[in-house]
């Protein structure tokens, strides 16, 4: 649960968008979304060693660019 200590004469907007980045930052619609799907191991792994490849071949471009 989060909770946001609002200020004495504080912006209701400015609340919000304090709301929003805490919210992100604690990654819980990244969460949900997980939840909401299943996802086979398989797959993930497979999504897991791409994004290491891609991740490797641009770390390798940067050393010879």
């Amino acid at each position: 649960m989060l909770i946001i200590p609002i200020k004495e004469g504080e912006n209701i907007d400015r609340a919000l968008k304090r709301y929003k980045r805490k919210f992100d930052r604690t990654k819980t619609k990244r969460s949900l979304q997980n939840r909401k799907t299943f996802t086979k191991p398989s797959v993930a792994k497979r999504a897991q060693r791409i994004k290491a490849s891609y991740v490797q071949k641009l770390r390798t471009q940067e050393e010879v660019g």
